[in-house]
């Protein structure tokens, strides 16, 4: 599945909710105050209880990695999610294509964790920024990122990762 946006003069133009979704990603990143306008206006900015509850959903699927279990992972996920690597990446849909994409990063780590630095939600939409680590001896990696995460009855319908940082490491013998 390939999201088209629309063309205007020659120029792929994304929609509307994934303009948002970019501004917001474009504030956290840069580290600014997201709350500051709402709580000085008075707004509660604190998660009421259905994103509280879809922080944790998002927060035990990330702690499932550790399993490096790619079913605990896909349990938390509705059976057509869409998931979509980094920004570079087309989307897919499902789990037996993420297990396609995922089991070899899996299969070559010795430990996977992916530890949350902070978390947003505003009603279905969960924005965490993290850092996920690949421990392994052929394919060492370390990405920090934004997970965007879109909810739909208590689980992931949509897991976009927007990259901050990707290293490498040299492979030890």
């Amino acid at each position: 599945m390939t999201t088209e946006y629309p063309v205007c003069n020659g120029i792929e133009r994304p929609d509307r909710r994934n303009l948002l979704l970019g501004s917001g990603l474009a504030l956290i990143a840069a580290g600014l105050p997201v709350h500051s306008l709402a709580q000085a206006q008075g707004f509660d900015t604190a998660p009421n209880a259905d994103e509280q509850h879809n922080i944790d959903v998002v927060n035990a699927f990330c702690k499932a990695w550790e399993t490096r279990n790619l079913d605990a992972v896909i349990s938390h996920f509705i059976p057509d999610f869409v998931y979509r690597m980094s920004q570079d990446t087309p989307p897919i849909t499902g789990g037996a294509a993420l297990k396609e994409v995922m089991q070899p990063w899996v299969d070559s780590s010795d430990a996977i964790t992916y530890e949350v630095l902070a978390t947003f939600a505003r009603g279905p939409l969960v924005i965490n920024h993290r850092i996920d680590t690949y421990h392994s001896r052929t394919r060492p990696l370390t990405w920090e990122g934004m997970g965007v995460f879109l909810m739909q009855d208590g689980k992931i319908r949509e897991w976009f990762d927007y990259t901050m940082r990707m290293e490498r490491s040299a492979v030890t013998p």
